[in-house]
C-alpha cells in the first residue's frame, strides 16, 4: 500500500511540475515565484515597470557607429559615372533585397526584368552601361557570396571588360 500511495503521490507532484512548466511556457511572466520583479503580487498602478534598465556595466560595444557616419547623404549620379556594388550577406535578406533593387525602385529607366531570366539589364538612362553590380543585374561576376575585399578587387575589373566589349566594333 506504501509502494501504491508513494507512485501516485510521484504521478501529482510530477503532474503538477509539468503544468507550472508547461503554464510558464504558455503565460510567461505571470507566476513569478521568487521573481525580483513580482509581478503577480506586485501593484502595477503604484510601481511603474522601467521598460528601459540602466545597461549592464560589464557589456562593451564593438562597434561603435557615430552619428554623422549613420545619418550621412550621398549624391548618387545615376548619369555620371557613380555604380552601386551591392554586397550580398547570406542569411540576411540579401536575396529579397537584390531581387528589390532591380524589379520595385522606380527610376526614370527601370531595370529590364524579362520572364525567365536571372539577370536584368540596369542601363543608366543616357547610355547602355550598367548603374549597379548585384547579382540580379551582372550574375555572380566575383564568385559566388563574393566578400568586400574580393569585391574591391574584382568589381573595377569586370566593369573594365564590360565596358570595352561594348564598344568593341563587330
Amino acid at each position: 500500500m506504501v509502494e501504491r500511495s508513494s507512485k501516485f503521490l510521484l504521478v501529482v507532484v510530477g503532474s503538477v511540475c509539468f503544468m507550472l512548466i508547461l503554464y510558464q511556457y504558455v503565460a510567461p511572466g505571470v507566476i513569478s515565484l521568487g521573481s525580483p520583479h513580482g509581478y503577480l503580487f506586485a501593484d502595477t498602478a503604484e510601481e511603474e515597470i522601467d521598460l528601459f534598465p540602466t545597461p549592464d556595466p560589464h557589456y562593451v560595444k564593438k562597434y561603435y557607429f557615430p552619428v554623422r557616419d549613420l545619418e550621412r547623404t550621398i549624391d548618387f549620379q545615376m548619369k555620371g559615372e557613380d555604380v552601386i556594388v551591392f554586397l550580398h550577406i547570406q542569411k540576411t535578406g540579401g536575396t529579397t533585397f537584390g531581387r528589390h533593387l532591380v524589379q520595385n525602385v522606380r527610376l526614370e529607366v527601370p531595370c529590364d526584368c524579362r520572364p525567365g531570366q536571372k539577370k536584368c539589364t540596369c542601363y543608366r538612362p543616357n547610355r547602355k552601361e550598367t548603374w549597379l553590380f548585384s547579382r540580379f543585374s551582372t550574375g555572380w561576376s566575383c564568385g559566388l557570396h563574393a566578400d568586400w575585399t574580393e569585391l574591391t578587387n574584382c568589381v573595377p575589373g569586370v566593369l573594365n571588360k564590360k565596358e570595352s566589349k561594348g564598344k568593341s566594333p563587330r
